[in-house]
């Protein structure tokens, strides 16, 4: 994940677009911190999720419905990024793994995401759900996480809260957009939504694991009030109703993953287990 990206673009007729230079080693927030073995797990959990979903929203550059949500998109992904590269370091000083060696040398049963991230990308509409959904959740997360006891969680949290709130705003957007816009694009956002769904209970559920992290880590359970409370306003606006029915089985803090992370971690990891130890 050692990647600089200097990008520009210029205004050539398609509206002006501006993308961020974006030097990821400034990215990672690091410490000489070492973590312990509970420590470690939590932040590996929070690490896949934001690079799991990077990887998903990384699969729309060239493909996004326009040039600037091509932009948008990648952005958010290059945040996500940056927040699984801290996340991993930290996790991977407990048992002397470089983050790379988590994101690339790891099986899928060994990995921590929860599913809803896992879930493909589908039309834009999908996506958006997911983003809606897994941003207001990260945004709950990371607020209440600036004030953990373990001071280099709390350093991802601050910057972390404050570039999700971005992601946050741009999928609300989106979802007012496609809900009040045509009756297609209205059709395809409550799929989106009812098919996303099932994956959201998973997110507020406690791990034992947190029961040994108390004042260090963020009870899941603790964030579905305040979840709640902030996308109703949109729901409302927006003329949608919270969907109902099916609850995915979830297990994806313990390892048990949905039939699409496969797939998506071959794709990943390809290319450094083709070639071990080789750099660019």
């Amino acid at each position: 994940m050692s990647v600089e990206t200097d990008d520009s673009m210029h205004d050539d007729g398609h509206g002006h677009v501006q993308v961020d230079v974006t030097l990821l080693p400034d990215e990672l927030i690091a410490s000489a911190a070492v973590a312990s073995a509970d420590v470690a797990e939590y932040a590996l959990w929070l690490g896949d999720d934001s690079l799991v979903l990077a990887q998903r929203l990384g699969s729309w550059i060239s493909r996004a419905p326009e040039l600037e949500e091509d932009v948008a998109l990648g952005n958010i992904a290059l945040d996500l990024i940056g927040h699984a590269r801290s996340l991993l370091h930290y996790a991977g000083t407990a048992s002397g793994q470089s983050e790379d060696d988590l994101a690339y040398w790891r099986d899928e049963p060994e990995w921590r995401s929860l599913q809803i991230v896992e879930q493909p990308n589908g039309d834009f509409a999908h996506t958006i759900a997911r983003q809606f959904i897994v941003s207001h959740f990260l945004f709950e997360l990371y607020t209440r996480l600036r004030d953990s006891t373990d001071a280099t969680l709390a350093a991802v949290a601050d910057k972390a809260a404050k570039e999700v709130d971005y992601h946050r705003d741009h999928s609300v957007q989106w979802v007012l957009r496609l809900s009040l816009g045509t009756d297609e694009s209205r059709r395809r956002m409550l799929v989106g939504f009812s098919d996303m769904w099932p994956y959201v209970d998973e997110m507020f559920r406690d791990e034992p694991l947190l029961d040994r992290l108390e004042g260090v880590a963020v009870r899941p359970s603790s964030l579905r009030e305040a979840f709640e409370r902030a996308i109703a306003p949109v729901f409302a606006e927006a003329e949608l109703e919270e969907p109902r029915g099916f609850i995915a089985s979830g297990g994806g803090r313990r390892g048990i993953h949905s039939e699409h992370l496969g797939l998506l971690l071959a794709d990943m990891q390809v290319l450094t287990r083709a070639h071990p130890g080789a750099k660019w």
